[in-house]
C-alpha cells in the first residue's frame, strides 16, 4: 500500500483519539487500534516510515507509531560476532 495513505488513514484514526486530554491515552488508543485492526505489512510499512523520519504523521499518530516501534524488532540487527577462541 503506498505510505501516503497509510500516513493518511493513520492520521485519521489519530483525530478520533486526539480528542482525549490525555495525550498519552489518546496514544495508546491509536497504538492499540493498529495492532488490532491493520495487517501486519501496514503496520511494517508506517513503523518503517516512522524510522525514515516520518513525513505527515501527525503528533498523536507519531507518538502511537512510535510506542509500535519500540516493540518491532530494529529492520537490520547487526550480526552477532562470533567469539575468537579461547588461548590457553
Amino acid at each position: 500500500m503506498r505510505i501516503e495513505r497509510l500516513v493518511s488513514m493513520a492520521n485519521d484514526i489519530g483525530a478520533f483519539f486526539d480528542a482525549d486530554p490525555d495525550k498519552v491515552e489518546a496514544a495508546k488508543g491509536v497504538a492499540n487500534h493498529l495492532r488490532r485492526f491493520w495487517d501486519p505489512r501496514m503496520r511494517r510499512q508506517i513503523v518503517a516510515h516512522y524510522r525514515s523520519g516520518g513525513t505527515g504523521l501527525k503528533d498523536v499518530t507519531r507518538a502511537a507509531v512510535s510506542m509500535l516501534a519500540d516493540e518491532a524488532p530494529s529492520p537490520d540487527p547487526a550480526p552477532a560476532r562470533p567469539e575468537p577462541p579461547a588461548r590457553r
